[in-house]
């Protein structure tokens, strides 16, 4: 059984629980969770190992690669922006993109509204790591829908669509805008595109272990049709939801330096759950203004997302609360990555939460890692009132 090592204040036992039985019932490989209450922090947790080919244990300051939850700190920068009264979410992208030739507001960008999830042809890998070709492409993509009517999960254009109009209104990349007005003040270890001298604390991704017997007496028309619509959705190669995942060719390995060395504010984001949960945190505890802080927790779009095929809630850059994840407090707002990390605040309780781990989930299905961990720390938070 793997070690669990860190610290909880009292009171917060059970999180360490339920960290523990994670790894007793081989769910993880190498896994860390970090909470802070009001600003203290009560609860950093990690063990396991972080590199199985090396038999490399975890450490107090692993870092693991997140991927979509990395969208959470690329929305703060815009938002940050936006209090400064730098950047309108009203006005045309194309006041701060000249090159950009669709009709869409800055604030669909955030909220998944543009229709422009993914690219009539996709883009090189080499060309997504450059920048400039993939932010061309998007400049003069077509969109799916008109724009502010629908919603569908930008998954991995969102980070270049927000991170170029970030550019063209400071002066500086999405990766060193975040380091520079966020990670650095905030002493956090957290990076979009990843400094190479860092890359000896990455922690390697373990991909789910495919299951030969899964679809043995498989029927499709069993299943619910929301969930027959989701695998149709996933499987079919022309589908819209299809073309957003491959919206880069081949796709992008998180274990690759060279893909974590660039920026893809989507997607390529390196953390520690302490840092997770430490910055959001700070979105809670002062970083955003309230006026700020009401756009990241205000509903802006509801309903079955276009790409995803499930029910969503997008407020200005983050999701929200659905029941497709009941565990969660309804009063949050944060963003989950592929395969079960998520980091989160609920300004309510004052809760700011942060979980990483480098074994994949199916995607499926809610993780129900994640799950434990974030019911043990709502539990503990009721037990102390």
């Amino acid at each position: 059984m793997a070690e669990i090592e860190g610290e909880t204040a009292p009171g917060f036992e059970g999180v360490r629980d339920a960290f523990a039985a994670n790894f007793a019932e081989g769910a993880e490989v190498g896994a860390a969770v970090s909470v802070y209450r009001h600003g203290e922090k009560v609860v950093d947790l990690w063990g396991g190992i972080a590199d199985p080919q090396q038999a490399r244990p975890w450490q107090r300051d692993t870092l693991q690669a997140v991927y979509s939850t990395t969208k959470g700190a690329t929305s703060a920068c815009a938002l940050l922006l936006v209090q400064r009264g730098e950047l309108d979410l009203d006005a045309p992208v194309r006041d701060y993109w000249p090159e950009f030739t669709a009709p869409v507001k800055v604030r669909w960008l955030l909220t998944h509204q543009a229709g422009l999830p993914a690219l009539d042809r996709p883009v090189p890998l080499a060309d997504a790591l450059a920048w400039d070709p993939m932010v061309d492409a998007l400049a003069a993509q077509r969109p799916f829908w008109t724009p502010g009517t629908e919603h569908g999960y930008h998954g991995l254009t969102f980070g270049w669509l927000v991170g170029e109009v970030i550019r063209r209104v400071s002066g500086r990349s999405l990766g060193t805008f975040f380091r520079d007005e966020i990670a650095e003040p905030l002493d956090l270890d957290f990076w979009i595109g990843l400094p190479k001298p860092q890359h000896h604390r990455l922690s390697r991704i373990v991909m789910p272990e495919p299951d030969p017997d899964a679809m043995a007496g498989f029927n499709l028309d069993d299943l619910p049709e929301q969930l027959r619509d989701v695998l149709a959705a996933y499987t079919d190669p022309t589908s819209l939801t299809s073309r957003t995942y491959d919206a880069v060719e081949p796709r992008m390995d998180n274990n690759d330096p060279d893909v974590l060395a660039a920026e893809i504010p989507a997607t390529n984001g390196v953390c520690t759950a302490r840092a997770l949960a430490r910055f959001y945190a700070a979105l809670i505890g002062g970083l955003l203004e309230p006026d700020t802080l009401a756009l990241a927790t205000t509903e802006q779009a509801a309903g079955r997302d276009r790409i995803m095929r499930i029910p969503v809630r997008w407020s200005t850059g983050y999701a929200l609360w659905t029941s497709e994840a009941p565990w969660l407090p309804q009063t949050m707002f944060g963003f989950s990555g592929l395969g079960g990390s998520i980091g989160f605040a609920d300004p309510e309780t004052g809760l700011a939460f942060g979980y990483v781990m480098n074994r994949l989930s199916d995607g499926l299905t809610p993780d129900p890692r994640a799950a434990r961990l974030v019911t043990a720390t709502i539990n503990s938070i009721k037990e102390q009132r």
